[in-house]
């Protein structure tokens, strides 16, 4: 059995190791022979949309198995041991029962939605699509297996499962006859209808209690679209052929792609370069390591699109510098209270969320059908202005406390600029790219990844040949869980704009509010909040388009909207109780919870006079995104 798992997960690794590599070729290739040759690759749209689907669902199976998928459950902080077992089984039985369902969505989606196939030379988009079926069945099985039921409870999975399959009577009755149903089918298609009808309410509670108990929240959300659209009337099979249109959008490539970018940085030694660097250029100045570390967190992020990430990857070398490392003779200049280091290190992990090429960003222009380079012109000059807060906020707490500094060196910054010089040209090479129409997006992404795989492999030799899988391996479940949910996401968003759902609210909220200024105010009240309880990419999708309509109702330009939509998304994963950056850094740092809390809130007070500055003073977002309004 030991031999089969390793064969599985040598095969599931390696489909999506080659399908990511073979999208960052191909659109890199691609992208040469456009401008030296003035030619191009046939089918490369089809082909690297394609392998992204199959990339998304084979390393959500991955996350599967790794019990790794995103959640906002308090299963993972509670102590009782019997509780947390309950909880884990429940939300198991739970994501067997909705992954068995979204099989048959699938299975049926293929047969009926894709016919006629589409072919791209030897392949067609059947064959791709075949992975979403296979991949909910796999996920199944998995889901059943790590509920870790014993005795006579071992039997639940299988009811689960079955359960689902029952469900799935009219997808399977579809299957099998498509829309050439007997009177009896058609029948059992109206029960089904009429039950999800009845249902509706204690159903919905029922997600939102396994949400809270610790389903992933990409099985959250399909629960959600299943029993709305069949309640509705709907067909659930939408479900799947909303999973496709999600994984098969060419925008979307950017997101694995700058993903494992930014893991093969924080694998590597460059966030050591990049330490050195900037703290051997600012440590003659108060605060140096401030604004060092400020820098370097937001040039991660802006990479992984994952605050978490940072936090996770820099957060131990980081506390080192700030706190001070006795082993360490260099460290001998500003040694700041651990206290300050870890709130500062906590609130810094998401600054990078402004700036070119954050992944949010690229999903916001997505959503809302708003130009790309506007919207990352649109957050240099917020994200500047929360950086440069934070960084003169460190400044003022260094001369208060009289942190004594280095002695500038022109010789030891020269030489740390020229070790980390090829990361630090990484950003401008982008910029460069991207903002002179040059590259697109998903090519700036397969040259950023190319690039630093390169650099990092062969130039610095950091990162090992027979190490790349690992680097690999610890990026996968980052981008199984967010291209899961971003695909789940689109289904339920899908039935929020079916269902006139936008412009209801839109209407409801005018005969409630009155004055665009207050409405601002509730807007960032419940942004905080939301940032709270729901990833980044889920909110990004569900929430967003609600706004949409709002904001033209009251006046607010779209550009304007997705920075007060990002930089209050940004602030809320540092809002207690639940800022999801408040939990992380209580695991990195090791540090009771209650305790994170308290370090953080002067940098939260500081990102909340910014989130205020961003919503009233629209020009700061608008003044540059202007500049590229006709590219």
């Amino acid at each position: 059995m030991r031999k089969i798992a390793r064969c599985l997960n040598f095969f599931e690794s390696g489909i999506c190791n080659t399908a990511l590599a073979l999208i960052a070729l191909t659109l890199f290739a691609n992208a040469f022979l456009r401008l030296i040759f003035h030619t191009t690759l046939g089918g490369v749209s089809f082909f690297t949309t394609h392998l992204l689907l199959v990339t998304a669902l084979f390393s959500a199976m991955i996350t599967t198995k790794n019990e790794n998928h995103l959640s906002i459950g308090i299963v993972h902080y509670i102590k009782n041991e019997k509780v947390h077992t309950f909880l884990a089984a429940a939300t198991g039985l739970v994501s067997t029962f909705v992954s068995t369902i979204l099989a048959f969505c699938s299975a049926d989606f293929i047969k009926i939605g894709l016919y006629p196939p589409q072919k791209a030379g030897f392949f067609s988009d059947r064959f791709f699509a075949y992975s979403i079926p296979l991949a909910f069945a796999v996920m199944t099985f998995r889901f059943a297996r790590n509920t870790r039921l014993r005795g006579k409870a071992r039997l639940l999975p299988f009811a689960a499962v079955l359960f689902g399959i029952i469900c799935s009577l009219p997808l399977i009755f579809k299957f099998i006859w498509e829309f050439n149903l007997p009177d009896f089918a058609w029948a059992l298609n109206d029960f089904f209808i009429a039950a999800a009808s009845a249902v509706k309410t204690p159903v919905v509670i029922l997600i939102i209690l396994a949400a809270l108990a610790g389903a992933p929240l990409f099985i959250v959300i399909a629960a959600f679209s299943i029993i709305l659209i069949q309640s509705s009337g709907g067909e659930i099979d939408v479900t799947a052929n909303q999973i496709y249109t999600a994984l098969t959008q060419s925008n979307i490539i950017a997101i694995p792609l700058f993903t494992l970018t930014g893991f093969f940085l924080s694998e590597s030694k460059a966030g050591e370069r990049l330490v050195e660097t900037f703290r051997s250029i600012f440590c003659a100045i108060p605060g140096g390591m401030i604004a060092a570390t400020v820098l370097i967190c937001a040039f991660f992020t802006s990479f992984t699109g994952a605050s978490g990430v940072t936090i996770l990857a820099l957060g131990g070398i980081l506390y080192t510098v700030l706190s001070g490392d006795k082993n360490n003779t260099r460290n001998s200049g500003e040694k700041y209270p651990s206290a300050f280091s870890i709130g500062l290190l906590t609130s810094c992990g998401s600054i990078g969320l402004l700036f070119p090429p954050s992944l949010p960003l690229i999903l916001v222009g997505t959503t809302t059908q708003t130009n790309i380079l506007q919207l990352f012109a649109a957050g240099i000059l917020p994200g500047l202005l929360l950086a440069l807060s934070m960084i003169i906020f460190g400044i003022l707490i260094s001369l208060k406390t009289k942190m004594p500094r280095e002695k500038f060196s022109a010789i030891r910054a020269a030489r740390s600029l020229k070790k980390s010089f090829f990361e630090i040209l990484l950003p401008f090479l982008l910029i460069a790219g991207y903002f002179s129409g040059i590259l697109s997006l998903v090519e700036i992404g397969a040259a950023a990844l190319i690039y630093i795989f390169v650099v990092e492999v062969f130039i610095f030799r950091d990162i090992s040949p027979r190490d790349i899988g690992k680097v690999f391996a610890k990026a996968l479940p980052v981008t199984g869980g967010i291209l899961a949910i971003l695909a789940l996401s689109q289904a339920l968003s899908y039935y929020i704009v079916d269902t006139q759902a936008p412009e209801n609210f839109a209407r409801w909220v005018q005969s409630a509010i009155k004055s665009k200024w207050l409405f601002l105010l509730i807007l960032n009240l419940m942004l905080l909040v939301t940032g709270c309880l729901i990833d980044i990419f889920s909110a990004i999708l569900i929430v967003l388009p609600l706004l949409v309509p709002l904001a033209d109702a009251f006046g607010i330009n779209h550009i304007h909207l997705g920075m007060i939509f990002l930089i209050n998304m940004e602030t809320g994963f540092l809002t207690p109780p639940v800022g999801l950056n408040l939990f992380l850094a209580s695991y990195r740092f090791k540090k009771p919870f209650i305790e994170i809390c308290r370090y953080v809130m002067p940098f939260l007070l500081i990102q909340l006079v910014v989130v205020l500055l961003t919503t009233y003073v629209p020009q700061m977002s608008l003044i540059l995104a202007n500049l590229f309004q006709h590219i």
